[in-house]
């Protein structure tokens, strides 16, 4: 069952090489994450799953070892998922989860097997919280490290432009997230989160899956919109 859950933005630019000079705008975030993995790693689970937002050639699972890349960033800075290295060649990471492994990287994340599952953003709610009911029962002490960004459209500067819909938008995501209110992300507008450029809906909506018959509390790490993206930073626990 689940025991424990970590959502993290998912934006390249946490690593510092790809940021460059503008790494220091997301140091709290990166500190916020580091803080969700040591809840992670304190709910001693018995298979860690990370899942994040993926284009299709990046969906589906992907076993521990699987290596990743930020080169297509112009920055020489390679990842693997986890400690196993005899993974057959093949598919590397989709960016969300190279993010995650860099962020187990850093904090050197030992404490369970991992597996990583890419998520399409067209798949409708009530197949991603399928998707949670069918990961949770995998491991007696599961966890999940959950990657997704919210809207992309909360100033004049950010990738979507502005949309005055963004700014309530996030704030219900934060609210949900920070709450553990699983009908709440089970609830989110599809179709809005697509308007809004929202990676993370889908992943959220997992996560809601997996923690079904739970009663893990939430606790709200992070929330901020640098570059006009919401990001927000939760645990589960």
């Amino acid at each position: 069952m689940l025991v424990a859950a970590a959502i993290c933005p998912c934006p390249p630019l946490l690593v510092p090489e790809v940021a460059a000079g503008a790494a220091p705008e997301l140091d709290r975030a990166r500190a916020a994450c580091a803080d969700a993995l040591g809840v992670l790693a304190a709910a001693r689970p018995d298979l860690l799953v990370v899942i994040g937002p993926a284009e299709r050639s990046g969906r589906g699972p992907h076993p521990e070892g699987t290596p990743g890349s930020f080169r297509g960033f112009g920055v020489e800075v390679d990842v693997r998922l986890g400690g196993a290295k005899d993974v057959e060649p093949g598919r590397e990471l989709p960016p969300s989860l190279a993010v995650a492994a860099w962020l187990l990287e850093r904090t050197g994340w030992s404490d369970a097997p991992i597996e990583g599952l890419g998520v399409g953003e067209p798949l409708v709610a009530d197949r991603c919280v399928e998707t949670g009911r069918e990961i949770a029962p995998r491991a007696e002490r599961v966890a999940l490290l959950v990657m997704g960004d919210g809207s992309a459209c909360r100033t004049l500067k950010a990738p979507g432009y502005l949309d005055e819909r963004a700014a309530p938008f996030d704030a219900e995501v934060a609210r949900a997230l920070g709450t553990a209110d699983v009908p709440a992300l089970k609830a989110l507008d599809a179709d809005l989160a697509y308007e809004l450029k929202a990676s993370g809906r889908a992943p959220w909506q997992v996560l809601a899956g997996a923690a079904e018959g739970t009663d893990l509390a939430g606790a709200l790490l992070y929330e901020d919109a640098p570059y006009g993206v919401g990001y927000v930073v939760a645990t589960w626990s």
